[in-house]
């Protein structure tokens, strides 16, 4: 981020243990310094999963590295906490689709060639919006899977498609872009610009 007033809208994209979150937390606790040092809303959109001890050890060395000044919200609905204002940091954009998919019955190939592709682009859309018109410094970390394998199910690719488009609107309405390799943060030019 640069020294001045931190951005409004920043993305932070990586693949798996890049350090993309821990960059989003170190940008989210300097830009609330930035804003006055107020506390950071971090907003949780992954499950949480009783059964699944590998998954409770993720989470919980998410939870330990927060201040305990910051605010938690575990949501599969960022959108309020986007309309909150302050410094907001959402982690992350793919366990939200992930979630978003199940609501709508998006990985079901029946339920994606009649109803579950309007219901999703309904989700993506708020969230979209909720986005773009933030009035707070908002912070958002997503998986980029595009550069991988071909998933082998109709299911996976349907969840690598929609991931790529979704990343692609929130880097639209952002005013910086980065991809996070290996906890290294390069900057990601607007098409447009060159």
């Amino acid at each position: 981020m640069s020294d001045g007033a931190p951005p409004r809208r920043v993305l932070l994209l990586g693949g798996a243990r890049s350090g993309k979150s821990l960059a989003a937390e170190t940008m989210a606790a300097r830009a609330s310094l930035l804003t006055g040092g107020g506390p950071v809303t971090y907003v949780a959109t992954a499950e949480v999963r009783p059964d699944d001890p590998d998954w409770a050890a993720r989470i919980s060395a998410h939870r330990d590295r927060r201040p305990p000044t910051w605010h938690t919200v575990e949501t599969a609905d960022p959108a309020p906490a986007l309309a909150g204002g302050g410094v907001v940091l959402v982690d992350c954009m793919a366990l939200w689709l992930t979630r978003a998919m199940d609501d709508a019955g998006a990985w079901d190939d029946g339920a994606w060639a009649t109803t579950a592709p309007a219901d999703l682009a309904e989700r993506v859309n708020a969230l979209i919006t909720a986005w773009a018109e933030s009035p707070g410094t908002v912070i958002a970390v997503s998986n980029e899977v595009g550069m991988g394998v071909v998933p082998a199910t109709s299911a996976g690719r349907r969840f690598r498609d929609e991931l790529g488009r979704l990343n692609v609107r929130l880097a639209a309405a952002a005013d910086e872009v980065y991809l996070v390799v290996a906890g290294r943060l390069l900057p990601l030019a607007d098409a447009a610009e060159g």
